[in-house]
Order: C-alpha cells, then sequence, then structure tokens
C-alpha cells in the first residue's frame, strides 16, 4: 500500500517472471543491472530470505562508493522481496538512521512478460524528498531497463 512517502516504478518487462525474479535473487545477476550505468555494482552479497542480509556496493565513474547495508523482511518466492536498511541482518540495527524500505512485487504478464512494481516507503517527507533529488525515476527505470534486457537473454 503506498502512501504519501512512497516513490514507486511499474513496468511490464518482456521476460518470464522466473528469469526476473533471478535477476533480483542472485548476487551475480544482481551486479549486472541493479545501478544505471555509468554506475556498476562490484559486490553483491544477498541472502534472499526474511532476516537475510544484504550487502552491496555501488561504484560510480569518478571513484565514488556507495556500501548499502540491509536486509531481507519479507520474501515470497518467486513473487515478493521486501527490504530495509533499517537492519543489517538478523534483525540487527544498522548503524546509520534508516533510508527506506524497498520492495518488489512480481506478477505474470498475459502475455507471458513479466508485471513489476518497484517501490521504496521512506522514513520522512526530507528522505523522499532527497531519494527524488537522486534521481529516483530515471536511475530506477534504467535499471530496469538493464534488469529486462538480462532476463531476456537467460
Amino acid at each position: 500500500m503506498a502512501d504519501a512517502r512512497t516513490l514507486k516504478i511499474t513496468r511490464h518487462l518482456k521476460a518470464p517472471r522466473a528469469k526476473v525474479w533471478r535477476c533480483w535473487s542472485e548476487g551475480d545477476l544482481l551486479k549486472q543491472w541493479y545501478c544505471p550505468k555509468p554506475w556498476y555494482v562490484s559486490v553483491a552479497k544477498i541472502d534472499v530470505r526474511a532476516g537475510g542480509a544484504s550487502y552491496i556496493v555501488m561504484n560510480g565513474p569518478a571513484g565514488e562508493e556507495n556500501q548499502l547495508y540491509g536486509q531481507y523482511v519479507e520474501v515470497i518466492e518467486g513473487h515478493k522481496q521486501t527490504f530495509t536498511d533499517a537492519y543489517i541482518g538478523d534483525w540487527m540495527p544498522g548503524a546509520n538512521a534508516p533510508f527506506m524500505t524497498g520492495y518488489v512485487v512480481l506478477e505474470d504478464a498475459p502475455d507471458g512478460g513479466t508485471l513489476m512494481e518497484w517501490g521504496a516507503r521512506h522514513w520522512s517527507d526530507e528522505t523522499k524528498a532527497q531519494h527524488e533529488a537522486m534521481g529516483f525515476e530515471a536511475g530506477w527505470n534504467a535499471a530496469a531497463d538493464q534488469l529486462e534486457a538480462l532476463a531476456q537473454g537467460l
């Protein structure tokens, strides 16, 4: 359920849901699409289960490095992942103030593709505005394009 502090994109991907799920659930695949080029993911250690930790390192073209620690809150195999930076695995609180709780929901499309909703629920209006200013819509759509291309090739 969305509210005023939720950002989301909804996409119809021309790839089967099982392949899209793999791209969300296997670290080696996630590394290939998760942030828009020229940025890239150098590390993707993900334990896709409720309580499982995630550690993702995104790198920029000028040497930037963003380390993202998080935890999966809910996993419905093949269908839904909910994750947050409020925890870092096994329900241990993170060192920093939480920024968002993210989610992805995948449904079968009638044409054999996948309907994907990818969103972020923010702790405050300020963090939502910060995420928008970071290029949320353009960045997440570019990443979704990369996800679609990868899933089609599996």
